[in-house]
């Protein structure tokens, strides 16, 4: 009889549980009133008339005497350098390798094919015995 009584624990659970999906149901009420209920009119201001503004004289940037700039100095330009020939080094002869005998190739072996053909092999059902 003692194991048929809830554990605190899960009394308080459900209890928090009951509260909170009471407070989401509020709360959805509420948003259903806001979105139901009409917006209110927002009157409308007069414009501001702006001054109109005076005419205003454009001014005159003065110019500014070009100026010229001196030549560039010339650069002598350097003879192309002459690289020295180099000798080939001549590399001694590699040794011949002995001639070997020609080997037999192996013979690979045949995988037979199955015929097409195939007897179909009684399987034993469960029922019989």
């Amino acid at each position: 009889m003692a194991q048929d009584r809830l554990p605190s624990s899960s009394i308080s659970q459900l209890l928090l549980t009951a509260m909170l999906f009471l407070s989401c149901s509020t709360v959805l009420a509420g948003a259903r009133h806001l979105v139901e209920e009409p917006l209110p009119k927002i009157p409308e201001l007069p414009k501001p008339e702006l001054h109109p503004l005076p005419d205003l004289p454009k001014p005159e940037l003065p110019t500014l005497p070009k100026t010229e700039l001196p030549p560039l100095p010339e650069i002598p330009t350097l003879p192309k350098p002459e690289l020295p020939t180099v000798p080939k080094p001549e590399m001694p002869k590699l040794p011949t390798l002995p001639h070997l005998p020609d080997l037999p190739k192996p013979t690979v072996p045949t995988i037979p094919t199955l015929p097409k053909d195939i007897p179909m092999i009684p399987t034993h059902s469960s029922n019989n015995p």
